[in-house]
């Protein structure tokens, strides 16, 4: 969790694959982290995650919407006026096995935040899973990508997936993307809004404040979307689902 981060894996402490990758990872809200050189970066920095931090909390409201409840519902339940917010410079190298080979740049996962907004450089790798396969994001000119994360899924109750994606190279070109991801401020409890409650099932997650959430996140291999156990309500086989 430091307010800055260089690096090329996800945990040092735990990786046991050396993914493809290099980055920068810079906590930006609510107070702005940035390295000192290149002295204009901070500059830049800070007008980028103001202005992708507007757009990410009006899909929040429009999100809301979507789901028949008020549009300030989701933030306020999440309480997103002091939102957590990260930017993630990516840096993907050829790999190193000679052209047609596949590498993985980072594996398959799920984000832990609320919601990221992605743009990349041009070049494709970006692949989302569905029923089993893996479907390439295919790049549009001058496009954001959207990507829902766990604690969207947490708050709707299920109804919004994080959907379980990876990072591949493969060929000679170079690949670079950019990530702005808000998610729940640190303290804040995360648990499904009581009137996504699904008939009969009850809530599917239980009340799991954001920094544990965060924690237990990043002390763990990136495997899939497994980290969403941590706050998902189990129940013994046969029996009703209750409202947690």
């Amino acid at each position: 969790m430091a307010p800055i981060r260089i690096g090329s894996g996800f945990y040092a402490a735990i990786d046991d694959v050396r993914y493809l990758r290099t980055y920068l990872k810079m906590l930006v809200h609510p107070e702005l982290h940035c390295p000192a050189k290149p002295a204009k970066l901070r500059d830049v920095a800070a007008e980028y995650s103001a202005k992708t931090r507007e757009l990410l909390l009006q899909l929040a409201r429009a999100i809301s919407e979507s789901l028949g409840l008020d549009g300030g519902r989701i933030s306020k339940a999440l309480n997103l006026g002091s939102c957590f917010q990260m930017i993630l410079g990516n840096l993907y190298p050829p790999p190193y096995s000679g052209p047609g080979d596949l590498g993985i740049g980072l594996p398959a996962h799920s984000d832990q935040g609320l919601l990221s907004l992605v743009f990349q450089d041009g070049v494709d790798g970006l692949q989302i899973e569905r029923d089993g396969h893996w479907i390439l994001a295919k790049l549009l000119p001058g496009a954001f990508f959207v990507i829902a994360g766990d604690q969207l899924e947490i708050v709707t109750n299920g109804r919004y997936k994080a959907p379980i994606h990876r990072a591949v190279v493969h060929g000679d070109q170079q690949r670079m993307s950019f990530l702005s991801m808000i998610a729940p401020s640190m303290d804040t409890v995360v648990e499904p809004v009581s009137e996504l409650e699904r008939e009969g099932k009850g809530l599917e997650f239980r009340g799991v404040k954001f920094r544990d959430y965060l924690a237990h996140h990043q002390t763990n291999k990136l495997d899939a979307n497994k980290a969403l156990n941590f706050a998902r309500v189990t129940r013994p086989a046969g029996r009703p689902y209750r409202t947690a």
